[in-house]
């Protein structure tokens, strides 16, 4: 994708009866690199914690404001279409918590493994699959990633091992990935996720156990958007130190609504993790904006102002942007017009997500196995037979 040609080098143009006005300026007017100050980290177990000064280059911002951004307009895309009846079931929205997602990408590699809960769509998207794949398997058509049989909570991609629907199931698999890349010896990490709403679970702490044991590759992140459901973390949690919550394992508490501080931790953890030392756990402050899920109206708990406060104060976008323009490393312009493109393929996913053909019954029970001959699976009653082909 190329940025913001049409502003480069442009003439400027003079404003005859409301003609529209374009400002000339060159990419070669704008700051190429930049160092910003990110806030401290808090540390369990470790001498010291990720740097407290971060680079960013004019390319890497405007590739993390179009992330963040399209995750964005498609969760409230999807927002649009579930209301409007044609996403239905389970849906979990991840509006306001893009810097976790796009920052997490930034610091590890492709060949990276990642698992995930049900708040999945931002982190499909950021493994490499289109709007148009996520927002048609939300609709479950043909066309979705997982070919519109898997909808909200089970997406998947290589090295992205889902969208998991039963509260910390993901995080002994997570474990497991590890373990497969220690014993195959690759050099590779797995990003384990989970909310602070699953973080009292019995088997995170049976993984940590096993993953200090044997010194697994693995981050565990907690992604703490203050909630669980409908439940404040203080009226569920005796302790909201959830980045110490792995007791022997060493673990960081990061602002999870700013991408650099994001990305500096997470790769402070994955070079903890490289060079042998095992596990880690990161705790992501961060704060969603729409509800739990969709059936969730989210202002019971909460207050309106609440929601409003963390969007004028910490919107992720808004800091990004900001401190780009700030800095001289982009123009009003060339922020509009990416909104402008990202508007564009959203709408255009969301045509495709409605009018593309829905599975038909035959295809139903495909792909139950990986590679085996076709075989007969019942039905709803003995009957009715289907054929499952790998």
């Amino acid at each position: 994708m190329t940025y913001s040609s049409f502003f480069q080098n442009q003439p400027v143009v003079g404003g005859v009866n409301g003609a529209r006005v374009v400002v000339s300026r060159s990419f070669a007017d704008f700051t190429p690199q930049a160092s910003f100050d990110i806030k401290k980290c808090d540390v369990h177990r470790l001498e010291e914690g990720p740097p407290l000064k971060a680079e960013l280059t004019r390319e890497q911002g405007l590739q993390y404001y179009r992330i963040m951004q399209t995750v964005r307009r498609m969760e409230l895309k999807a927002d649009q279409l579930y209301k409007q009846k044609i996403i239905r079931g389970f849906c979990h929205l991840y509006d306001g918590q893009e810097a976790c997602a796009a920052g997490i990408e930034a610091a590890i590699n492709p060949s990276d493994h990642l698992i995930t809960a049900y708040r999945a769509h931002g982190y499909t998207y950021t493994r490499g699959v289109s709007v148009k794949e996520i927002l048609a398997e939300l609709t479950g058509r043909k066309g979705g990633v997982a070919k519109g049989k898997g909808g909200s909570m089970h997406m998947y991609a290589p090295r992205f091992y889902g969208g998991n629907g039963i509260v910390g199931a993901q995080v002994p698999l997570g474990a497991g990935i590890a373990l497969a890349c220690q014993y195959q010896g690759n050099d590779q990490v797995c990003v384990t996720l989970y909310g602070d709403g699953a973080a009292n679970q019995g088997q995170l702490f049976e993984s940590f156990n096993m993953a200090a044991l044997w010194k697994l590759p693995c981050i565990f992140i907690c992604e703490n958007n203050q909630y669980g459901m409908g439940t404040s973390m203080e009226r569920a949690s005796a302790s909201t130190d959830y980045y110490k919550r792995g007791d022997f394992v060493p673990g960081i508490r990061v602002d999870g609504m700013d991408v650099l501080c994001v990305r500096e931790a997470t790769k402070f953890a994955a070079d903890h993790c490289r060079s042998g030392k095992g596990p880690i756990i990161m705790e992501l402050q961060t704060y969603r904006y729409h509800g739990h899920s969709m059936s969730d109206p989210g202002v019971s708990y909460r207050t309106r102002e609440e929601i409003q406060e963390v969007r004028s104060k910490s919107d992720p976008i808004s800091m990004l942007k900001e401190r780009m323009l700030s800095n001289n490393m982009a123009s009003i312009e060339e922020f509009k017009e990416i909104d402008v493109a990202i508007r564009k393929e959203v709408e255009d996913a969301a045509q495709f997500a409605t009018s593309d053909p829905e599975p038909p019954l035959e295809e139903l029970c495909n792909h139950i196995f990986h590679n085996n001959p076709p075989l007969e699976v019942r039905g709803t009653n003995p009957w009715v037979t289907l054929k499952s082909v790998s």
